[in-house]
């Protein structure tokens, strides 16, 4: 496993690889900061893959839409927060999506599936925030709610891909 850190305008986001994909992309201080990676173990180095995501970095914060399938993400979760993590990349950029949202999507391609809550403990452990976009879901009455990284954090992505101004 290799690491690196990248500064952004809402802190330093430690970037987790190995050599052939990203395993995780955290806010510093986050909840669930390193999903249980020994980090420690991990080598401070830049790979292709971490160029890549910091590249994909620069353009989304540059208030552009980078594409992320260019770049291989391999979580280590859970075969329901797998599923989670799928549905919650089709939410397309600039737009939010609720818990009960994703909830239906789910139980509408598996069946009965887990439950809002269930859902809300696999999007709260997600171990590839902003490319694994998290932070585009609201609350049923669509205030923010949530988020491991901080709601101040959540509001200042939401108004980036709004392309509000940001101050």
């Amino acid at each position: 496993m290799y690491k690196t850190y990248y500064t952004s305008p809402i802190g330093r986001i430690l970037i987790l690889t190995d050599a052939n994909a990203l395993l995780g992309l955290w806010l510093e201080n986050q909840k669930y900061f390193g999903a249980g990676y020994d980090l420690e173990q991990a080598q401070q180095e830049e790979t292709e893959i971490s160029r890549r995501v910091s590249a994909w970095l620069d353009a989304y914060f540059k208030g552009e839409n980078p594409a992320i399938n260019e770049i291989p993400l391999a979580p280590q979760v859970t075969e329901f927060r797998s599923k989670v993590l799928t549905v919650l990349q089709k939410i397309p950029y600039g737009q939010t999506s609720t818990y009960s949202d994703i909830l239906r999507e789910l139980q509408a391609e598996y069946g009965k599936i887990g439950s809002a809550r269930a859902v809300g403990g696999a999007i709260g452990h997600n171990p590839i925030s902003l490319l694994i976009p998290c932070h585009r879901i609201v609350g049923s009455d669509g205030k923010l709610t949530g988020y491991a990284g901080g709601l101040d954090k959540k509001a200042f992505l939401l108004k980036l891909e709004a392309g509000e101004k940001i101050e």
